[in-house]
């Protein structure tokens, strides 16, 4: 199944930087970095926009969390 790429928004990029959590990001499988950007995309409203981003930076963060499920990075 082939998805099609969602394209980062800017105020995605600065809050990556702004967080030092671009390697974090880039870590992650392209999947999941496509549907956090899908996801965060898709809200109409501003406020369902950022609070998208804040989850997902938590989640980076965390590190082992994807979408509100536990995720390990394979080896």
């Amino acid at each position: 199944m082939k998805r099609p790429t969602n394209p980062m928004p800017e105020f995605v990029r600065v809050a990556l930087q702004a967080h030092g959590l671009q390697g974090r990001y880039h870590d992650r499988p392209w999947y999941q970095r496509n549907d956090y950007l899908g996801w965060i995309n898709q809200a109409k409203r501003q406020e369902t926009k950022l609070k998208r981003l804040k989850q997902m930076l938590d989640e980076l963060k965390a590190g082992d969390i994807y979408m509100n499920m536990a995720w390990r990075p394979r080896s």
